[in-house]
């Protein structure tokens, strides 16, 4: 993710587990959408990957109860 000051930019990688923690606002990719890349909106309420990392973004499950992979962090 990128977020945009008007110091300077900050990346945080959604492949990297200890970047994600219930409560924070995301966007994922629904396992239907991945051919489009179409995201979803959502707050994690339940990290799924036991990783600490994974090449396609961490898996979870959002408040909604919908699953995917995050593809962007967006905050608290």
């Amino acid at each position: 993710m990128k977020r945009k000051s008007k110091e300077m930019t900050i990346i945080t990688d959604a492949r990297q587990r200890n970047n994600i923690t219930p409560g924070i606002l995301v966007k994922i990719v629904l396992k239907r959408d991945q051919r489009s890349g179409k995201l979803t909106d959502g707050k994690v309420s339940e990290i799924l990957t036991n990783s600490s990392y994974h090449p396609h973004g961490i898996k979870v499950r959002l408040s909604d109860g919908q699953v995917g992979r995050v593809k962007e962090i967006s905050g608290e």
